[in-house]
C-alpha cells in the first residue's frame, strides 16, 4: 500500500491538503541526485514522508505518512524537516496526528546530518503529547532502524499491519555483520502485539473503523446518558461472608461485561509499551454510558493461582494513568481481584514498588477520577487501583489487607474463623460506605445478570463523571 493509497482509504474522499512544500536537495553529489530523481519518478512523490490535513468522518486531522517507495522509506534532512515542520504545525492547530511509517529508517546517503535529525521529530512530537493532543501511529510493512525508534515509538495508541517487519535492527544488515540469520519470527507485528509492545495487529481494510472508534473517544464531546442507574438505597440483606462468597461465584459480572454492555465504544490497549504484558489487567478507551475516558481493571477470569496479577499488570495499568493525565481524560479503575502474585519472581519485579507507585500516581492525578470496588479486593494489588475523587462500590464487593482466610490464620492459627475475621475487620462496601471510605454503592438484586450488572454499574459511573466535569476547575 503505497502512502497516497494509505490516505485515500483513512480520510474523507476529498478532504486532504497537502502541507508539502518544495524540497531543497541542492548541493548533494551527483550520483545522489541521480539516486533522488530515479526515486520521484518510481514513487510520484518528491520525498519519503507525505503529510496534511484531512478530515476523519468528519474530523480534522493532521496526517503523516511514509513512502516506502521513496528510496525505501528512509529519512533524510529534507523529509525530517518536514516531519517537524507538520507536527508543530499540527501543534499550533490543536489537531490529533495520524501517523504510518514503512521505512528502513534513517537515510545512509545522508549520514549523521539526517541521523541527529531524529532528535528534532521526537522533540516536537513530545511536545504535542505535552499539548494533550493524541497521537496514533500505524506501522506498515516495514518499519526499522532510526524511524521505529524515533517517531514509530512515541504513539498514544500503536498499531501495525499483519506480518509487518518490524523492528530496530534490519536483519540483513544483522546477518552481514554477524554472518548469522535474525532468529525467524522475533520481529513481526504479530510478536511484538504479543509481547506489549505495540496494541494491535490490524488488516488495512479495518483501519478506518478502528481510528473512527478511537478519535470518537479522543476527541468527540461526551453524549447523554441511555442506560438506567439503580437508585433503590442498599440495605444490608446478607451477612458479610456471603457478600465474599458471591463475588468468588464464577458466573458473577466483572469489568469486561462492564464494557460490553455499558460502553459505546471501546479501544483495548494492552502491554507496557516495554515488552511486558499481563492479561490479568484491562486497559482500554472507552465511552462508559457516552463518558469518554479511560479504564484500567481487574479482569478476575484471567487471575488464577496459576497465573495471578503480577508487576507487569500494574505497570501496565500506570500506562493507563498517564495516558488519563497526558490526554485530559478521565479515569475509571476497577478493582476486582484475589490478590497479587506471591512469589519469588514477583519479587524480583518490584510487586511492592508497583504497588507504592499505582497508589501514589492514582492519590495524584490530574483529571477525574472514578475508582470502582467491583468485587474481590484482595490486599495491596486491590488497594493499588483505590484512590480517586469518587470511590464507587457493588453492594457485595469487600476490601481486605488478606484474604479472609490469611487474617484467621495470623490470628487464630487456622482458616476456620475467616467468616469471623470478615466480619470483625469490616472488609463489606457497606461498611466501608458507613465509614466514609466508599461515597456510593449499586444495588445487586437477586436476580442480577451479568449484563444488567454492567449496564448498572456504567451508568453509575457516568453519573459521577457527569458531576465531576460540572465542577468548575
Amino acid at each position: 500500500m503505497t502512502g497516497q493509497e494509505l490516505l485515500d482509504l483513512v480520510l474523507d474522499e476529498g478532504s486532504f491538503t497537502s502541507w508539502d512544500g518544495p524540497v531543497d536537495h541542492t548541493g548533494e553529489d551527483e550520483r545522489y541526485q541521480r539516486d533522488l530523481e530515479s526515486a520521484a519518478e518510481r514513487a510520484g512523490t518528491d520525498e519519503s514522508v507525505l503529510t496534511g490535513r484531512g478530515l476523519m468522518r468528519g474530523r480534522p486531522v493532521a496526517v503523516l505518512v511514509n513512502e516506502f517507495r521513496f528510496l525505501a522509506g528512509s529519512i533524510g534532512q529534507a523529509a525530517a524537516r518536514r516531519i517537524v515542520e507538520a507536527v508543530r504545525r499540527a501543534t499550533a492547530e490543536g489537531l490529533p496526528i495520524l501517523a504510518s511509517t514503512a521505512s528502513g529508517g534513517t537515510r545512509m546517503q545522508e549520514g549523521t546530518p539526517a541521523f541527529v535529525h531524529m532528535i528534532d521529530i521526537s522533540r516536537a512530537i513530545m511536545d504535542h503529547r505535552a499539548a494533550g493532543l493524541p497521537y496514533l501511529i500505524y506501522l506498515r510493512h516495514p518499519t526499522t532502524g532510526g524511524v521505529f525508534a524515533s517517531w514509530g515509538s512515541l504513539a498514544h495508541i500503536t498499531i501495525a499491519e499483519p506480518d509487518a517487519l518490524i523492528g530496530f535492527l534490519g536483519p540483513k544488515v544483522y546477518e552481514m555483520l554477524e554472518g548469522r540469520p535474525f532468529p525467524p519470527g522475533v520481529q513481526t507485528s504479530d510478536n511484538l502485539a504479543q509481547r506489549g509492545i505495540i496494541d494491535a495487529v490490524v488488516e488495512p481494510g479495518l483501519l478506518p473503523e478502528l481510528v473512527d472508534q478511537a478519535l470518537s473517544i479522543l476527541v468527540d464531546p461526551a453524549t447523554g446518558s441511555t442506560r438506567e442507574r439503580r437508585t433503590d438505597p442498599v440495605v444490608r440483606r446478607r451477612s458479610t461472608w456471603e457478600s465474599i462468597e458471591l463475588t468468588r461465584q464464577p458466573g458473577r459480572g466483572g469489568v469486561r461485561d462492564v464494557l460490553r454492555h455499558g460502553s459505546d465504544v471501546t479501544v483495548r490497549l494492552q502491554g507496557t509499551e516495554k515488552g511486558e504484558r499481563d492479561s490479568a489487567m484491562i486497559v482500554a478507551l472507552a465511552r462508559l454510558d457516552g463518558q469518554p475516558c479511560i479504564v484500567i481493571g481487574q479482569d478476575r477470569t484471567k487471575q488464577t493461582p496459576a497465573s495471578p496479577m503480577g508487576p507487569a499488570a500494574l505497570r501496565e495499568a500506570r500506562r493507563g494513568m498517564r495516558l488519563a493525565n497526558e490526554l485530559g481524560l478521565p479515569l475509571v479503575s476497577f478493582i476486582d481481584t484475589p490478590g497479587a502474585e506471591l512469589s519469588a519472581k514477583a519479587e524480583e519485579g518490584a510487586i511492592a514498588g508497583e504497588i507504592a507507585r499505582c497508589i501514589s500516581l492514582m492519590s495524584t492525578m490530574k483529571v477525574p477520577t472514578v475508582s470502582v470496588l467491583l468485587g474481590q479486593g484482595c490486599g495491596g494489588g486491590a488497594l493499588a487501583l483505590l484512590p480517586a475523587d469518587v470511590v464507587v462500590a457493588t453492594e457485595n464487593s469487600w476490601l481486605s489487607p488478606l484474604p479472609p482466610e490469611g487474617a484467621s490464620a495470623i490470628v487464630h492459627g487456622d482458616v476456620d474463623h475467616a467468616a469471623e475475621m470478615a466480619e470483625r475487620q469490616k472488609v463489606s462496601a457497606i461498611d466501608m460506605f458507613e465509614a466514609g471510605s466508599v461515597h456510593h454503592l449499586v444495588a445487586e438484586p437477586d436476580d442480577d445478570d451479568p449484563e444488567s450488572f454492567g449496564r448498572a454499574v456504567a451508568a453509575e459511573v457516568a453519573t459521577r463523571l457527569r458531576e465531576r466535569a460540572a465542577i468548575p476547575g
